[in-house]
Parts: C-alpha cells; sequence; structure tokens
C-alpha cells in the first residue's frame, strides 16, 4: 500500500478561527482530487470523512476515485445514493463505474432511468456497448442521440475497426462532419489490420495532423504486414521530423528488425536508444535484447540484460528463449535458476522456454519435472505450447508411446503443430507407423498443410519405399498443396543476398561452387559422410550428393566464406528448418576459418 504524503492543509479543528466555507470546501476538494489523483484513495477518503461542509464538487470527486478501483462498484453506488442532490457529472461518473466493471446491463439500466443526459452520457454508455462487443446496441444508440460530438464519431469508428467491421468504419468515417486525429488513426489502422496497406498510405499522407499514434500506427502496421524496411524508413522519417519516439514506436522498429535479421539497423536503434531518457525503460531495453536474440547475436543480448536496471517477467523470458531457440539449452536454464533465486515469478512463456530449453539440451527426465512444477508449484495450466515442447521432447528421446500417451491425455484437442511435432520424431526415430497415425491426425487437423505430407513422405524415402513418396506428391498435387520453397539469406556490407535450392541465378554462382567443391573435399578428407536420408528423390548417391550441394544454407554460407573477412561471424538465416546434413557441414565449415571466426546458422520460421 502507498504511503500517502502528509497532509499540506489544516483541517478546521486545527484553526482558532475557522476560515469562511467557500475556502474551506474549495481547498479540500483540491486535497481530494490531488490524492485521488496521485493513487492514495484511503486518503482522499479520510479527507471527505472529515469534512463537515461538502459541495456537489466533493461528493463527484470522491465518487470518481471509486470508478478508478476495480471492483467497488457497490460502494460507488452507496455513496451516489448519499448524495443530496445529484447532478449529470454524478450520474456520468455513476454510469462509467458501471462501464468499467463490465457490468453493462446494469449500466444500461441506470442510463435509461437518468433524469437528465448529456453528450457524455451517451457516449460513456456507447463506449460501454462497444467494449462488451454489442456493435448493434452501440450503433441504435449512435443513431438515437439528439446531438453527437467528435468523441462520438470517434468511439463508433474505432469501435468497428476494432471488431473487425472495416467497411463500416469507412462509411462512418466518410460520413462524419469533422475528423479528429483519432478518427484518422483509427482507420490507418484499420486499413493496416485488414492489410490493405496502400489504403492507410494514401490516408497516413492526406492527414492534416499526426500525432505519435498516428506515426505508430504506421510503423507497426508495415511491421505486421511483412514490410518492416518500409516500416524502418518511416521510423527514420519520425525522428527527422522532430516526433520523439515512445516505447510502442522502439517495439515496432526492432520486431521490424528481428523479422529482417537486421542486426547492423538494430544496433544502430540501440544506439539511438542510449542517448535518450528511454534507455532505462523495461519495455525498451526487452524488445532490445529479443532483437538480438532473434538475430542471433546472444553475446550482446546478455551484456545488455546484465546492464539493465529492472527487469520484469518479460525481460527474463525474452534472454531464457532466446537461449533455448539457438540451442543454448544449459545456458537457459541457468537463466531461470537465476530468475527464481531472485524471486521473479514466471509465467506460462518463462516455461514454454524451459521446457524449450530442456529439448534442445536432451534434459527428458528435467523436463518432465519442470511440466510437472509447472502446474503443480506454480498454479500454472498447460497450453497447447506447453504439450508440444513435451511432445517435442519425449519424441526425439524416442519415447514415441510416451509422446503418442501425452497427445491422448490432454484436456484439449490437440492442434496441428502437436501431431507436426510427432511426425518430425517419427522421422528422425524411422516410425513409419506411427509416422503414418501423425500425419493422418495433422492432415485432418489442417489438410493445407505441406508439413505433413513432406515430413511422411521422408519417413517413407529414409526407408527406400519410394511408391510411398510418389504417391505421396500425388495426393498434394490432387489436394492443391504447394510446398513453401526454402531459402536462406546472408547480410554482407548492408546488402542481402538471397538463395534459393538450385540456384542459378546469382551473378557470383561459379564462385560459390568452387568454393563449395573445395569444401567438399576438405570435409571428406576430415571423415564427413552427406546424410542422403532426406533426399526425396529415388536417384544414384552421387546425385543426391550434388542435390545437397545445392542446398539454399549451402550456398549462403560458401559465399559467407567467400566475402565476410576472418573474425567477423556469417550469419545464415533460413525460412524453415536448417536440414541435419547442413548442420553438419556448418560445424565442418567452421574449421575452415580455423578459429578466426564463427558461422551462426538460424532458422527463421515465414509467419504466413
Amino acid at each position: 500500500m502507498k504511503t500517502p504524503p502528509p497532509l499540506a492543509t489544516t483541517t478546521r479543528s486545527q484553526n482558532r478561527h475557522p476560515p469562511p466555507d467557500e475556502h474551506y470546501i474549495t481547498s479540500s476538494n483540491k486535497m481530494i482530487t490531488h490524492y485521488v489523483r496521485s493513487g492514495y484513495f484511503d486518503s482522499a477518503l479520510q479527507v471527505f470523512e472529515n469534512m463537515t461542509v461538502r459541495s456537489i464538487v466533493t461528493w463527484n470527486s470522491i465518487l470518481a476515485g471509486y470508478t478508478k478501483k476495480p471492483g467497488k462498484v457497490e460502494e460507488a453506488r452507496q455513496l451516489f445514493d448519499r448524495i443530496p442532490e445529484p447532478d449529470v457529472v454524478s450520474y456520468n461518473t455513476m454510469l462509467a463505474c458501471y462501464v468499467h466493471n463490465c457490468d453493462i446491463m446494469t449500466a444500461r439500466e441506470f442510463f435509461d432511468g437518468m433524469p437528465a443526459k448529456d453528450i457524455a452520457s451517451w457516449n460513456t454508455m456507447m463506449s460501454g456497448f462497444l467494449r462488451n462487443g454489442m456493435m448493434g446496441e452501440a450503433r441504435a444508440l449512435f443513431l438515437s442521440m439528439p446531438e453527437r460530438n467528435s468523441v462520438s464519431w470517434n468511439t463508433m469508428i474505432s469501435g468497428y475497426v476494432e471488431l473487425g467491421d472495416l467497411d463500416s468504419a469507412v462509411e462512418l468515417f466518410q460520413r462524419a462532419p469533422a475528423k479528429s486525429v483519432i478518427a484518422w488513426t483509427a482507420m490507418v489502422t484499420g486499413y493496416m489490420k485488414f492489410g490493405k496497406i496502400e489504403m492507410a498510405e494514401v490516408l497516413f499522407n492526406e492527414m492534416p495532423l499526426k500525432n505519435l499514434v498516428t506515426w505508430n500506427a504506421m510503423i507497426s502496421g508495415y511491421v505486421e504486414n511483412c514490410r518492416g524496411e518500409d516500416g524502418l524508413k518511416l521510423f527514420r522519417t519520425m525522428v527527422q521530423s522532430g516526433i520523439r519516439p515512445n516505447p510502442s514506436s522502439l517495439s515496432s522498429v526492432l520486431l521490424g528488425c528481428s523479422n529482417l535479421s537486421a542486426l547492423k539497423l538494430g544496433k544502430q536503434v540501440h544506439q539511438f536508444v542510449y542517448k535518450s531518457p528511454l534507455y532505462a525503460d523495461a519495455t525498451v531495453g526487452t524488445s532490445l535484447i529479443s532483437m538480438y536474440c532473434k538475430c542471433g547475436d546472444l553475446e550482446d543480448a546478455w551484456k545488455l540484460f546484465l546492464e539493465m536496471s529492472s527487469r520484469d517477467v518479460v525481460t527474463w523470458n525474452a534472454m531464457i528463449s532466446g537461449y533455448a531457440q539457438h540451442g543454448f539449452g544449459e545456458k537457459a536454464l541457468q537463466v531461470f535458476d537465476k530468475m527464481r533465486y531472485e524471486r521473479i515469478k514466471p509465467d506460462w512463456i518463462t516455461f514454454v522456454g524451459v521446457l524449450s530449453a530442456c529439448n534442445h539440451a536432451g534434459y527428458v527426465d528435467l523436463g518432465i519435472q519442470y511440466f510437472d512444477e509447472m502446474q503443480r508449484a506454480y498454479g500454472i495450466k498447460a497450453r497447447p505450447d506447453h504439450y508440444t515442447c513435451m511432445v517435442d521432447l519425449l519424441g526425439r528421446a524416442g519415447k514415441l508411446v510416451e509422446a503418442v500417451d501425452l497427445i491422448k491425455r490432454m484436456p484439449f484437442d490437440p492442434h496441428a503443430a502437436i501431431f507436426g511435432t510427432l511426425l518430425g520424431a517419427c522421422r528422425i526415430h524411422k516410425n513409419s507407423e506411427l509416422a503414418e497415425f501423425a500425419a493422418k491426425n495433422l492432415l485432418s487437423s489442417d489438410p493445407s498443410s505441406a508439413t505433413g505430407y513432406v515430413q511422411l513422405a521422408n519417413v517413407y524415402a529414409m526407408m527406400n519405399r519410394w511408391d510411398r513418396v510418389s504417391e505421396i506428391r500425388r495426393s498434394m498435387k490432387d489436394n492443391n498443396v504447394i510446398k513453401m520453397p526454402g531459402f536462406s539469406w546472408i547480410e554482407v556490407k548492408s546488402v542481402v543476398h538471397e538463395f534459393r535450392s538450385g540456384d542459378r541465378a546469382h551473378p557470383e554462382l561459379a564462385s560459390i561452387h568452387g568454393k563449395l567443391n573445395e569444401l567438399e573435399r576438405k570435409m571428406k578428407l576430415a571423415g564427413y559422410v552427406p546424410n542422403l536420408e532426406f533426399a526425396l528423390h529415388n536417384v544414384e548417391e552421387a546425385q543426391k550428393e550434388q542435390l545437397l550441394l545445392g542446398h539454399s544454407e549451402r550456398l549462403a554460407i560458401a559465399f559467407g566464406l567467400i566475402k565476410v573477412p576472418m573474425g567477423i561471424p556469417i550469419r545464415v538465416f533460413k525460412n524453415l528448418r536448417v536440414t541435419c546434413d547442413v548442420n553438419l557441414v556448418t560445424k565442418l565449415s567452421d574449421k575452415e576459418r580455423e578459429g578466426k571466426g564463427e558461422i551462426d546458422s538460424q532458422k527463421r520460421r515465414n509467419n504466413s
């Protein structure tokens, strides 16, 4: 509980000559307002109860204090009923209290019984309907309003956008007699939400006035629509225009850097933040850590983590997940232990990272222990993400029967990702029977999933059952299922170079293949044996080896070895999983740099 500051003025009993009632009431009202705004409601209530004379402002001020405290609706109503002569402000305040406590039906009854209503009354009731998803009731109220102001139009336009009815929002926006910056921003948000980027751009450029929220809506909209580069350009324009970013701005732009794997640009944003007052903001710090982790720079992420003066559970989650996603399970668990030592209570996201860490580190028993402890000691109910981690943990360890049993015991219907995870484990352990079970359920959950077909084909390919591989390919064609092509990219001197399997377009392809052939000779001398299990072609071994040489990530690694100076990490990104053979090649290629650098191979999942 907050400790209030000492009272700034004296009460009547302390004065030899009582001040006039008007001065006494005014000073007391100011004190109540100050305490309410500062969060010292108990002190405000104490001043109120000690007053011998009160005005309607006094009553309304203390009533407003109740509206800011969730769950105090009954106390607020008791106070309201004590007001000698409530005015329209009293009624509006009580109405807002009902709305904020989600008691929408009582709010409607109260609204209908109000002896007098002003435009704020109608707007408050309309806002309450929208908060509860009652679009029809809100629209009916809007149409029956005796008069409307900009708040009325803004509320309805924003409500339509929030509830996904863009057409109605557009119609209302066009009819609005005067469009405020709030209405314009709501429409920009709506267009971005539905992927209508060009419409959002037209509106943004036409706006007579923009505020920070408007700029943020455009930047986040670009990032959410996979147009991170445009978001970063707009962020630069915003800063150059003299608009100071807030934590929301920086979170969006850093997410854009993460999605683009633009580490260099992310570091520039870090330098910008370092020189601003936002450097101490926990949200901004966490966004920076997340950016570094997603771009593969765990060392800088950890340095920043240690520098942060305050860390919340989201910050800890970002660091744990960062280590876990890059295969550093042991380090992720060490951070988790440190988190608990500092008495930071983990949440469900924490345990997704922890279980993933156990998975990467191969700690099956420890993972099972944490899964049980999460529910028993912390009261966190297991979610689909936790079950997916556990199925992956058990599956990778070859405990396929236990994984299937866990799926059957789930308290909700398994989603597609769980069966996809099981199918991947069946491929690793060459269990065709359970692979068929997993694939059948995966395709039942998501008939358009290319993963189910490809993974099952992988299992049959490993067993040389090419007839079944052909059947799966025909089935994919018949069902119009298209496998997302894998591609890799690498950034060299601020230029992104993209490669696809069997790439024939890159201008330096001859040099790349020369480096690959050189690497292959050296690796075979070092004992490298190509992993041909997952080559989905019924061809000779030599041809399979040539197909592996053309993998997109191999091309990117070779290009990096040619272009990236010694001592600088080679960071290769891929939209799909890195194959087992390429993981092996990556390790062996690292020796090519004789310890003077490192190869950091990353997978980036496509969100589409």
